[in-house]
């Protein structure tokens, strides 16, 4: 594992808060790491900090062709259009990856056009903050966190063992393993659904005050409430099958609990939160 570290040469292409945190495990890891992103301070502020090699803020061709490995931070759509204009300059045998939060309206495009001699194995590490960019990277965001790697019937199992090895140089404490549609479907519960809940609550109320009086319950289930809009309204979009049919279990769900308490019942409220703990105990860090 050291020797695959310390040999390779890695391209972050999108070096924004998750980008930019793999390229700081890289880096200490021993990896030769260079940037491609479209805003100058960014690259400026990577290269001054140490964060990475070398950067651009287009697709230098030298960059490109040297790269043993590419990880992907962009949208799927400018994501598709990179690999059209830019695979040519792909060494052979190069792996590419991603961070992309959605993956069946993506992966199989680029498996679909990408270069027989180089192999694209998506996954989606599942951390994060409420802030943005690469002057807030962080990797230890990695530590205790979760990694999912998605291939398909076009991945070798080289590549997967590629990429689960790279989850677990990171620091990820668990990686696992599916289909992009699972990935999807899981995904729009786990993650896009709660964003949804959080963006709602902070909508229901019009009181300016509300931090005065708040405790740690609100501040915790809200969180997630300070949100990209441009990133997360394209990714619910991209996903909005999966996404709708999570939303409307949940209300389901809720009108359920409101029932509840709307008739008095007790034994029944009791029922659905001895539910919820015991479910929730399995979230617990040991």
């Amino acid at each position: 594992m050291k020797n695959w570290i310390s040999k390779s040469k890695i391209l972050i292409v999108g070096l924004g808060l998750i980008g930019g945190s793999y390229a700081r495990a890289l880096g200490r890891l021993g990896c030769h790491v260079a940037a491609i992103d479209s805003d100058p301070k960014t690259i400026e502020y990577a290269i001054e900090n140490g964060i990475v090699d070398k950067g651009s803020i287009s697709p230098d061709p030298n960059l490109i062709s040297n790269a043993d490995a590419v990880i992907f931070g962009l949208y799927p759509e400018p994501f598709l259009g990179w690999i059209r204009d830019n695979q040519h300059l792909l060494k052979s045998g190069a792996m590419l990856t991603d961070v992309t939060g959605v993956k069946k309206c993506i992966v199989y495009k680029i498996q679909e056009i990408l270069r027989p001699d180089v192999e694209f194995i998506a996954a989606h590490p599942m951390a994060g903050k409420e802030v943005s960019g690469v002057v807030n990277s962080d990797d230890c965001i990695f530590r205790d966190a979760n990694y999912i790697v998605t291939p398909t019937e076009k991945n070798t199992d080289a590549a997967v063992e590629w990429c689960k090895k790279l989850g677990r140089i990171l620091g990820f404490m668990r990686i696992s393993v599916l289909t992009p549609e699972e990935h999807d479907r899981m995904i729009a519960f786990v993650s896009q659904l709660t964003h949804c809940i959080a963006v709602s609550l902070m909508n229901c109320s019009e009181n300016e005050h509300l931090a005065d009086y708040t405790g740690d319950s609100f501040r915790d289930l809200t969180r997630i409430a300070n949100i990209n809009d441009k990133m997360w309204s394209e990714l619910f979009i991209d996903n909005k099958d999966d996404l709708l049919e999570v939303m409307d279990k949940f209300i389901n769900e809720f009108k359920a609990f409101r029932g509840l308490l709307e008739e008095e019942d007790t034994d029944g409220l009791r029922e659905k939160m001895r539910l919820s703990t015991k479910r929730r105990k399995a979230f617990d860090k040991k």
